[in-house]
């Protein structure tokens, strides 16, 4: 087959992983950046140039499309489902998972257990907002942030306070959280392709620290998940309609709530926490899939 991994660099390391899977199952593959992606829209005949050269005899694409390009990674991405072309992870799946808000909606009605989340159109009432997820401490996140990055645990009702109603001040789109102590800076990753779990691992911040992004510092081991925290996960991607997810959940009293479901998830802490070649399982994927 002839595969297409929209990414902006070869030299990533999930980039990286799936081009060696392809070649290793005999594929041919190449490494597209998206945004260097012509668009060409007409009657019946939608068709995509990379850098001058029109692309066509392709069988299916992965996208790795960061949150910086969103946007026209989405475009590349429809064109090619225009031209009938298999996807590892379809535009308007790929759209809602960008939209944190959207996405808790969608869980919520999946009827998956949830963090209580609170959004506000920049509320005067800060303190209703606070108590409606159980008062500090408690999360406040960017709707915008990726990879830990604008995410604050305010520890006490005056520090939640001060934090939300500076963010309303820059009119910077937030949305608060409770804080699940019990998780104890841990979460979750879950790896869904296809509606299978195919590698979990548990994720924890370093001292000090409650976010337990890797790239933050934190650390990840293999983890057996319960059949409850299993179902959530494969709940959750098929919720978000997304072949290919990362999601993301806490252990708590209640049971496993779910965070955020990735439709670009890394490759690199997962691989090196199971020992297990979820590249492959994409490539797999696809040829099902064909």
């Amino acid at each position: 087959m002839n595969i297409k991994i929209l990414s902006r660099s070869a030299n990533l390391f999930s980039t990286d992983a799936l081009v060696q899977a392809a070649v290793k199952r005999k594929h041919t593959v190449q490494v597209i950046d998206p945004l260097n992606c012509d668009i060409v829209i007409e009657k019946k005949k939608p068709e995509i140039y990379y850098r001058g050269k029109r692309l066509d005899h392709v069988d299916a694409v992965i996208p790795r499309i960061g949150a910086s390009i969103t946007f026209y990674g989405t475009a590349v991405v429809r064109q090619f489902e225009m031209m009938n072309v298999f996807t590892t992870v379809q535009s308007q799946a790929l759209v809602q998972s960008r939209d944190k808000l959207r996405s808790l909606q969608i869980l919520s009605k999946a009827g998956l257990g949830l963090p209580k989340t609170v959004f506000t159109n920049y509320s005067k009432d800060v303190s209703g907002a606070i108590e409606h997820v159980g008062g500090a401490p408690l999360i406040i996140k960017l709707l915008e942030g990726t990879q830990g990055l604008g995410v604050v645990l305010a520890d006490t009702q005056n520090a939640a306070e001060s934090v939300i109603e500076a963010f309303n001040g820059l009119q910077a789109r937030v949305i608060i959280q409770e804080y699940i102590k019990e998780a104890k800076g841990a979460d979750i990753r879950a790896l869904v392709i296809d509606g299978q779990v195919v590698g979990a691992m548990k994720r924890q911040g370093k001292d000090g620290e409650f976010r337990s992004n890797l790239h933050r510092g934190g650390s990840a081991e293999v983890i057996a998940l319960s059949e409850e925290e299993e179902n959530a996960a494969i709940k959750a991607a098929r919720a978000m309609k997304l072949g290919v997810a990362g999601v993301d959940m806490l252990q708590s009293e209640r049971g496993p709530l779910i965070l955020e479901v990735n439709s670009s998830p890394g490759l690199e802490g997962i691989q090196q926490a199971t020992g297990k070649d979820i590249a492959k399982s994409i490539i797999r994927y696809i040829e099902r899939s064909i």
